[in-house]
């Protein structure tokens, strides 16, 4: 039920939350069943949230999801984040000692968000700036997460991803991605083995959130010229000790 003491506006934040915790596109019926509030009233949050383009209709018309528009605030908030200084530090030390190009990213609707990127001292590099997006089947740090969501919420963004062929080793059937995210959980890594750009090898690690569930994940890349897998493999205990300050970043 709802609290009478809370704010209209600190509502709309309620079912935003809601819409997170549930991890999927909702119709009225499964809002008003998640939030547990009246129908009348989440309809008209739903329908102030999709006027200010936080929400959107899916194709369909019956089911709310979230907008780019909330991605991007999001996004903001992190990149403005007072720790995002402290994060920036534990990257640059982590380059300066694999001594390659290292990244901290989220997922951001069906794609990987950049948060922040430090680049190697090599003049040969890739250049993928913070705030560069790429496609989540093919990139180390998107296996990684997509391997640790529930699995309802996982096969719903892969139904509606074109698992685009990128490099002649690109994971491209639903049946290898799932082989490919048992693998990561069990062994607590994902490899990148130039599947997204040729010559572009990649070793990711996740991030624990506040409830031990991995929200984030720190990767370091290399030109395969440069650092072959199996080298990059060998800094996995360093990308995990860095995974763990960046953790203890968010409490």
């Amino acid at each position: 039920m709802e609290n009478p003491n809370t704010t209209p506006g600190l509502r709309l934040f309620d079912l935003i939350e809601v819409l997170l915790r549930e991890g999927r596109p909702l119709s009225l019926a499964e809002a008003v069943a998640a939030s547990g509030w009246p129908k009348p009233t989440v309809h008209r949050l739903l329908s102030q949230l999709e006027s200010g383009g936080l929400l959107l209709r899916e194709p369909d018309g019956r089911r709310y999801a979230l907008a780019p528009r909330l991605f991007r605030i999001s996004e903001d908030a992190l990149a403005s984040s007072s720790q995002h200084g402290v994060r920036h530090a534990v990257l640059r030390q982590l380059v300066a000692d694999v001594g390659e190009s290292c990244n901290y990213t989220m997922l951001s609707g069906g794609e990987v968000l950049y948060l922040d990127r430090i680049e190697s001292a090599f003049p040969l590099q890739f250049n993928l700036r913070p705030g560069t997006r790429v496609p989540v089947h093919c990139s180390a740090s998107g296996k990684l997460l997509l391997a640790h969501l529930p699995a309802p919420r996982r096969e719903a963004m892969l139904g509606g991803l074109p698992l685009s062929r990128h490099t002649g080793t690109t994971l491209c059937t639903r049946e290898a991605l799932e082989a490919e995210f048992r693998r990561i959980r069990r062994d607590g890594y994902a490899v990148d083995a130039e599947e997204f750009v040729e010559g572009l090898v990649c070793v990711a690690v996740p991030v624990p959130g506040t409830d031990g569930l991995p929200r984030s994940a720190v990767a370091l890349q290399a030109p395969a010229a440069r650092m072959s897998l199996v080298q990059a493999m060998e800094k996995l205990p360093r990308l995990q000790q860095a995974a763990l300050a960046l953790a203890r970043s968010w409490n």
